[in-house]
């Protein structure tokens, strides 16, 4: 959930600042890239050095270095995040978010984010039984912000009660379980292929095709992190997937994907069939390696079971079923053709008439067809941004 996301992380001055080391450490390692921005007597907690050497970037608690004259812009830096932490918040700064009132650079912060806020109080029992701080913290949540609510056990002050801010590893989970539950594709079951299929010959040979499964696992990658339940029937492939969660499952043949996909595809809300399955397969496969003869080798072929059109006679009401086509002629006709005979809702075309489409490659050029044959065409983009336009789509035919 917070792979590649950029997190501003705010500090204020609490005994609970210590934590936030470990704070930087888990956010790191969950791929975020962190932003410390500290209030002056934050520092005197934990140093910046320390936070800046576990975040690999510069910290910052003045609007500007006097020694340089460089001014840290709280605008740039309020914008640059997609998510804000204040761990600890401190009664003190609470108070000053509840108010607008803007005396340092983290508050300065604060009020210019557009991004989701979250904060993490850290204080004394009394402090925050107090109803200054509990009408702060209302009014805080009014404007959207989001309470991460503190734990209860020995505070600095020796007393027991809450007023712990949580722990980093709580801090982390709170906020994973927050983009989840909002995701908008949470709780939905998605089936995506990918990949080749490879029809044998022998021991040793195979029938087969120049699909690499980059643009499959792209889109299995991207469901995922739009918080669907994906599972992904590769062929033989050396991708590998990006996001935590996905189910795997391994085939070779288009016999092997066509039985994964009819166990998988009644529990789903909808299914990507992006693999390149083959259409032939041998009738005999021998047991042992062919020799090279002289003259020619003829081998007979019988079609495989069509997966796509199968899937598409067994599809239930409110279930997505989408396709590719991969055209080198009359590219449009066979498409929509395909689209109707399948009974998809939408079918992906690219033409290997176009530069920089097709397999192996790192880009794509697509059009979308819809069952009422709308018609969107887009330009040459990388393969993960190809899947983000296909994953926008396939949520528009989900929500009726």
């Amino acid at each position: 959930m917070l792979e590649n996301k950029k997190v501003i992380l705010g500090v204020c001055g609490s005994i609970a600042a210590y934590k936030t080391a470990t704070l930087v450490r888990l956010l790191v390692k969950a791929g975020a890239q962190v932003q410390v921005v500290m209030t002056p007597d934050a520092t005197n907690f934990i140093t910046p050095l320390t936070l800046s050497t576990l975040s690999k970037r510069p910290v910052y608690s003045e609007y500007f270095k006097p020694e340089t004259g460089e001014w840290n812009n709280h605008v740039d830096l309020g914008l640059w995040g997609d998510l804000m932490i204040i761990a600890p918040a401190s009664a003190n700064t609470m108070a000053k978010m509840a108010g607008g009132l803007v005396d340092n650079l983290l508050t300065a912060v604060y009020l210019s984010a557009k991004c989701p806020v979250y904060f993490a109080p850290a204080m004394d029992l009394d402090m925050w039984k107090h109803n200054a701080t509990q009408d702060n913290i209302g009014r805080i949540q009014t404007f959207g912000n989001i309470l991460i609510p503190p734990g209860s056990g020995e505070l600095a002050s020796g007393l027991h009660g809450e007023g712990r801010m949580a722990e980093p590893e709580e801090i982390v989970a709170f906020i994973e379980a927050d983009i989840k539950q909002k995701l908008p594709l949470i709780n939905k079951k998605v089936l995506v292929t990918a990949g080749p299929t490879y029809e044998a010959i022998d021991p040793v040979r195979f029938i087969g095709n120049h699909s690499s499964g980059k643009m499959g696992f792209a889109i299995a990658d991207e469901l995922a992190a739009l918080g669907a339940d994906v599972t992904l029937v590769a062929g033989p492939t050396a991708q590998q997937s990006r996001q935590r969660g996905i189910r795997r499952i391994d085939v070779t043949s288009a016999a092997d994907m066509l039985r994964e996909c009819l166990a998988n595809f009644d529990s789903a809300d909808g299914c990507i069939m992006s693999s390149a399955v083959a259409d032939y397969t041998p009738v005999e496969v021998s047991t042992q390696k062919i020799k090279k003869q002289d003259g020619g080798l003829s081998i007979e072929l019988k079609k495989t079971t069509d997966i796509l059109k199968t899937l598409g006679q067994q599809k239930r009401a409110g279930q997505v079923l989408v396709g590719f086509a991969l055209e080198t002629n009359n590219e449009e006709e066979y498409a929509i053709a395909k689209l109707k005979s399948k009974n998809l809702d939408m079918i992906v075309l690219n033409s290997l008439n176009d530069a920089g489409a097709g397999f192996k490659g790192d880009t794509n050029k697509i059009t979308m067809i819809d069952s009422a044959l709308v018609k969107t065409t887009f330009g040459l983009k990388n393969k993960n941004e190809v899947a983000r336009d296909i994953c926008a789509k396939f949520i528009q035919l989900l929500k009726p």
